[in-house]
């Protein structure tokens, strides 16, 4: 999102005259919004309001038409929107991202130093090197089915082609194309064609990428290099446990890079006990994905690009790097069922020996893998700088602690595995956390919101899970067991909180956690915590909490009915009480705190009232994309059948 002040020399309203380079900037990455009539200085912005609109308006589409002011115009009515906030006007601007047969979208009838795109939340003028490569991806459909002049038989890797045909042979027995010879099958599987214009033939692009030696590449290519690394656990002086990249001992080429580092990358991983019918499956879905992941990154790379192909392989992660970014956009890439593979008959050839999936479906297949073991979901990008490239890096690491499914197994025995993922995620949220929400629920599951809803009911439905409260106050915990009260919090159980005991005035409090006071302001203060509590909403000031209330009215709105008691959790280690940053009389600090959110993936007022009510700081624990850590010194197993007592045994429901 950008801002711009749009007001003109007379403050009126006026279209900023580099509005146009931020409309070349986003149309060629990844869309975005332009704000006319808010000002901004670094961090801070100010509603400055747009008198004429209409006036700005007809000289944004004016221009946008304008072919010799902009390539071309990705605009229409629907795109600009009038906003009246505090009665001063806005204009929205919606710039969507332009179709790779448009870019590069540039200004003043020259792409040459007038491209742009988005770096880093600015506009960047684009390098005539990589403009060119941008404007190559908009006419070559496959950039691989080029004929190379020069080239031909000689320049292939006799060894690494029979190799192929062997396996090709092993696969289809009676395949006609068996009995071909070295040209005719070239021409088959797409390494060598004939130019039907001009009548000329030879090697192409893909025929010298897929066997050549990577000397001879390089001479099509200069840039083509090709790095597998596999790195120890921790940071070390030693950097790689094994490596394989372009140094002599072998050919070089795409299809022996493949046939080398797969059998590295499959090394040491498990194959769990599964059958087809009555035989069983020698490999398993992670072999699957991992032939995906490595067959993408070859076939979807920008060889021209100045940035390596990369592998890397460590005890918790396999990472794939390839030059160039993505064709289309991730959401298409990861829904599945959309190709756009820069490299079509490397695709081909790969796909001849059983390699890769051409039906758009490689990254889907991945995604589904990692989801199927509970693993933290693999992280799809791309990025410019500071070249160029598109990265997957699919983790190792659970989603949710292993001890975690086996406590849930002995708490629900078979009816457990009769779950949804999605519905075994809710009950390990409720198990970590002690509570979920249906907004806290969303975010780790990526669950569509009215699908949430129809999930958490089932499992109340079905003794899975209890409820408290309702409409947006609703939340959910293990059937059996109980809300978390203010005890768990200070870890005491000496502390009565029905006793009455705690008194509206600074009176001390003895407990194992320290000396307690209640302010004038109703709220507990604790030796052991930085910050203070709320226990009860009677107890609060009244003046206070209007003033908080009004302060942060969306917080307030979806928090308070659950603030009491459902906030802390039981922990060895320090606990840091969200709730209380946004609570607190002082607005200095109060700003200062809201600011502690202002990064994160949950922002906003409804990010910072899910964060208020759910998360817990514990040392294992799930945040917002599926991060934990596995340290046993706050995972309790057994809590609870423990608090449930005979309610919530291993062998019921």
């Amino acid at each position: 999102m950008e801002c711009k002040r749009a007001g003109g020399r007379d403050g009126r309203g006026e279209l900023p005259k580099d509005f146009w380079e931020t409309y070349s900037a986003m149309a060629n990455s990844d869309g975005g919004t332009v704000l006319l009539g808010i000002s901004q200085k670094g961090s801070k912005f100010s509603l400055s309001g747009i008198e004429r609109t209409d006036k700005v308006k007809q000289d944004l589409f004016n221009t946008a038409n304008n072919p010799s002011k902009v390539s071309v115009n990705l605009l229409n009515n629907t795109s600009v929107r009038l906003l009246t906030i505090e009665g001063r006007s806005l204009l929205q601007v919606e710039i969507p991202r332009a179709n790779r047969e448009i870019r590069p979208v540039y200004l003043n009838g020259n792409p040459l130093g007038n491209t742009y795109v988005r770096m880093h939340e600015g506009d960047q003028r684009l390098s005539d090197e990589a403009v060119r490569r941008m404007m190559a991806e908009q006419t070559e459909d496959s950039r691989d089915a080029r004929i190379l002049k020069g080239f031909g038989l000689d320049d292939l890797c006799t060894e690494s082609l029979r190799v192929y045909r062997q396996i090709f042979n092993n696969l289809k027995p009676g395949h006609p194309w068996n009995e071909l010879k070295t040209l005719s099958f070239l021409q088959r599987i797409g390494a060598w064609r004939m130019d039907r214009e001009s009548g000329q033939d030879g090697l192409t692009a893909a025929g010298l990428l897929m066997f050549g030696y990577h000397t001879t590449i390089q001479e099509a290519f200069p840039f083509y290099m090709l790095d597998y690394q596999e790195r120890p656990a921790t940071a070390s002086e030693q950097r790689w446990l094994d490596r394989l990249t372009l140094d002599g001992t072998w050919s070089g080429n795409l299809y022996d890079f493949y046939r080398k580092v797969f059998l590295k990358l499959a090394e040491g991983v498990k194959v769990p006990f599964e059958l087809d019918g009555d035989r069983r499956l020698d490999e398993s879905p992670i072999h699957v994905a991992l032939r995906e992941a490595l067959c993408n990154a070859l076939v979807h790379a920008d060889y021209s690009d100045r940035i390596a192909v990369l592998v890397v392989k460590s005890p918790a992660m396999f990472e794939f790097r390839n030059p160039g970014m993505m064709r289309i956009p991730v959401e298409l890439a990861l829904h599945g069922g959309y190709a756009d593979c820069r490299n079509r008959l490397l695709h081909q050839m790969f796909r001849y020996v059983g390699i890769g999936d051409q039906s758009g479906s490689g990254i889907s297949k991945i995604f589904s893998c990692w989801h199927r073991y509970h693993w933290r979901a693999p992280e799809l990008f791309d990025s410019r700088d500071p070249c160029d490239q598109t990265m997957i890096r699919m983790r190792m690491i659970d989603l949710f602690p292993q001890e975690l499914v086996v406590q849930l197994r002995q708490d629900f025995g078979q009816a457990y595995d009769s779950l949804s993922h999605e519905e075994q995620v809710a009950l390990a949220i409720a198990v970590v956390e002690h509570t979920v929400t249906h907004q806290r629920f969303c975010v780790l599951s990526k669950t569509h919101p009215a699908d949430a809803s129809r999930l958490l009911h089932g499992l109340v439905e079905q003794g899975f899970l209890e409820q408290t409260g309702s409409s947006r106050g609703v939340v959910y915990h293990l059937a059996g067991t109980n809300i978390p009260g203010p005890e768990d919090v200070f870890d005491s159980p000496n502390l009565d909180s029905s006793s009455g005991n705690l008194d509206s005035s600074s009176g001390n409090l003895d407990s194992s956690s320290g000396s307690l006071k209640r302010d004038t302001l109703g709220r507990i203060f604790s030796s052991t915590h930085a910050l203070p509590f709320v226990d009860d909403l009677d107890r609060l000031e009244s003046d206070f909490l209007v003033h908080s209330g009004a302060k942060y009215p969306v917080l307030f709105e979806a928090a308070f009915p659950l603030l009491v008691g459902h906030l802390a959790v039981k922990s060895s280690a320090k606990l840091t009480p969200y709730c209380t940053r946004y609570i607190e009389g002082e607005s200095r600090g109060a700003k200062k705190k809201e600011k502690d959110f202002s990064g994160s993936n949950e922002g906003g007022a409804a990010g910072i009232a899910e964060r208020a009510l759910c998360h817990h700081q514990l040392s294992c624990c799930i945040g917002p994309q599926g991060a934990h850590n596995t340290s046993s010194s706050i995972f309790d197993p057994d809590g609870p059948r423990r608090r449930a007592g005979n309610r919530f045994s291993p062998n019921s429901k």
